[in-house]
């Protein structure tokens, strides 16, 4: 999964968040990682969390991205890490995939936007707001069943910020990667998502099959709010997978 030169692998996570959250959003599971000895990093996309880019400036997706694109070429080739994305996150993490496929050992997509390099987004990804409005609503704080705790939906409600949705729509531009298909693809459900129905879940499983898939029974839309220490272990099982 990496290394550092030594004797000792080291077993990398890059944790990119989802439209309008920031690298704040995953500080219960990135404890939960560091705590068991593993190594996490989380990023700020361009004009998200401590970033200082005004959104409606960003209007490019490679823009939007240059932070995680950065961390990345930073990092020497004989080290790998493990690409973990939320919600719209998974694009990122795809277009990661086509510029570092040599340095990316697996993709985790958490309820995230999952689009196979040279097709379009809709009506298969979370990206199609709008176009499928049987399975698609927005409810803010998740609405009264939520299953995240009321301190993080509060933390939530005064650190998210403006998205760049021009910037966002970009995805689509990503052509054909050859290398991107051969990195193992992890999926990850929500089965409690207000956000993300389950059933367009389902439809970007069946466009492109991931080499794994997991469910979270109980999470809403934000699993590393509402159900952190499952998704860590589901994160191990996947890294550790004999199918792998």
């Amino acid at each position: 999964m990496g290394g550092d030169g030594g004797d000792e692998p080291i077993i990398h996570f890059v944790l990119v968040h989802g439209a309008c959250h920031g690298a704040w959003c995953w500080y219960r599971l990135t404890t939960l990682l560091l705590s068991a000895g593993f190594k996490a990093t989380t990023v700020d996309l361009t004009s998200a969390g401590i970033n200082l880019t005004d959104a409606n400036t960003v209007f490019e997706f490679d823009h939007y991205n240059r932070p995680l694109f950065s961390l990345l070429s930073d990092i020497p080739h004989h080290h790998k890490i493990i690409l973990v994305g939320h919600s719209i996150g998974g694009a990122s993490v795809t277009a990661a995939l086509c510029k570092f496929s040599d340095k990316i050992s697996m993709a985790v997509y958490l309820v995230a936007d999952m689009v196979q390099p040279g097709t379009t987004s809709p009506p298969h990804s979370i990206m199609s707001v709008g176009e499928e409005e049987d399975i698609w609503e927005f409810t803010y704080g998740e609405g009264d069943d939520s299953q995240s705790p009321l301190e993080d939906v509060i933390l939530a409600s005064k650190l998210l910020r403006p998205s760049p949705v021009r910037a966002l729509r970009g995805i689509d531009k990503l052509p054909p990667n050859p290398e991107a298909e051969k990195v193992p693809r992890v999926y990850i459900k929500t089965a409690k998502d207000n956000l993300c129905d389950p059933i367009l879940q389902d439809r970007m499983v069946e466009k492109w099959p991931p080499s794994q898939l997991y469910t979270l029974e109980e999470s809403d839309h934000s699993a590393f709010f509402s159900v952190p220490t499952t998704l860590f272990t589901c994160l191990i099982r996947a890294v550790f997978s004999p199918e792998l």
